[in-house]
């Protein structure tokens, strides 16, 4: 299947819902798409239903075509960490990648945190490979790389951003 490339300029239109709003379709988009990118592409099984759903908020990210091709799970404090709210799960379709559609996922990403989580600093584990990115974006690293599911990993923190 041939995928239409998103042109740079591109509009994607976002809505942020919690577990329990989420329409069947919603929800399997968005699990496919996750699944696509981190269990086929990066060919790292590991069990995604992890439990931390039903407590997050989701932020869809849609084409024109009303297709999925972004999103990022969004996670009270003491859900995945204790003192911190968190965000992860974040990806996007092979097909609007190097366009800035990251950049912008993660813009919307961090104004639904602020949204929805107040001022609190925000605590993530990242992918060892994007910390210059997530460093681009007001984060710094904290304690030592791991493993997680095989895949190098750092905790990032993003401070209080008035």
């Amino acid at each position: 299947m041939h995928k239409k490339p998103i042109s740079p300029n591109q509009n994607l239109h976002f809505h942020c819902l919690p577990f329990h709003q989420l329409s069947a379709t919603e929800l399997y988009a968005l699990m496919a798409l996750r699944q696509e990118v981190f269990v086929v592409e990066q060919n790292c099984p590991y069990l995604d239903a992890d439990g931390k759903d039903l407590s997050a908020h989701h932020l869809l990210g849609y084409n024109e075509n009303g297709r999925l091709v972004a999103y990022s799970r969004l996670l009270p404090k003491g859900v995945a960490y204790e003192k911190h709210p968190s965000f992860g799960r974040v990806v996007t379709a092979a097909s609007i990648r190097g366009n800035g559609q990251g950049r912008n996922l993660m813009e919307k990403t961090l104004e639904w945190m602020r949204r929805l989580y107040g001022q609190d600093a925000i605590k993530i584990s990242a992918q060892c490979y994007l910390i210059p990115f997530y460093e681009s974006l007001g984060f710094h690293t904290v304690g030592e790389e791991y493993l997680e599911d095989d895949i190098p990993h750092i905790g990032m923190v993003r401070k209080v951003q008035f």
